[in-house]
């Protein structure tokens, strides 16, 4: 098993990744997650679209909450060709009441508290915290990698501007 400490900080202090990392021109890892209804979820049920896969530590917090509903808004502007999933370790019934609650419905959250496969297989499961690390992954129609981004400190925010930039040279 791959390990990686100081890639990626909490408050400054550094963090240990778990997993293979992968990069751009990378064939998506097709793992199994859950869906809010507790149904098995592919990666590769999105081939077909471009995908934008953004994992998060937990919905139930302040960054984490600002980003799934920032990619909710972005999401709408959005042709039906693109598909946004947010994934993180809560657990779907969690993930089902704080969507239900921030009115998200423009993005898939699917829950890895199961077995961690997505954070092992994409390279951001935290050791330390058996969370995933922020990063933002957007997936082309053919399931190949087109953009990654691993944000360096968990408590801020992805590059929305470059993931959207992403997304849209994909459905042009």
């Amino acid at each position: 098993m791959t390990k990686s400490l100081g890639t990626i900080t909490l408050n400054g202090n550094p963090l240990t990744l778990i997993g293979s990392a992968v990069g751009v021109g990378d064939k998506a890892p097709d793992v199994e997650l859950v869906d809010n209804d507790m149904k098995p979820v592919r990666i590769s049920s999105f081939r077909g679209k471009v995908c934008v896969v953004a994992s998060v530590p937990s919905l139930d917090t302040p960054v984490c909450d600002m980003e799934t509903r920032r990619f909710n808004k972005d999401a709408a502007g959005l042709s039906n060709a693109v598909e946004m999933v947010t994934i993180s370790m809560d657990l779907p019934f969690a993930q089902k009441r704080w969507c239900g609650l921030a009115g998200v419905d423009r993005v898939t959250a699917l829950s890895d508290h199961r077995e961690a496969a997505f954070g092992n297989a994409y390279g951001v499961l935290i050791q330390e915290l058996r969370l995933l690390a922020r990063a933002v992954f957007v997936i082309d129609r053919e399931g190949v990698i087109r953009y990654r981004e691993l944000v360096s400190e968990v408590a801020e925010e992805p590059d929305y501007a470059s993931v959207l930039e992403a997304v849209r040279g994909l459905t042009v």
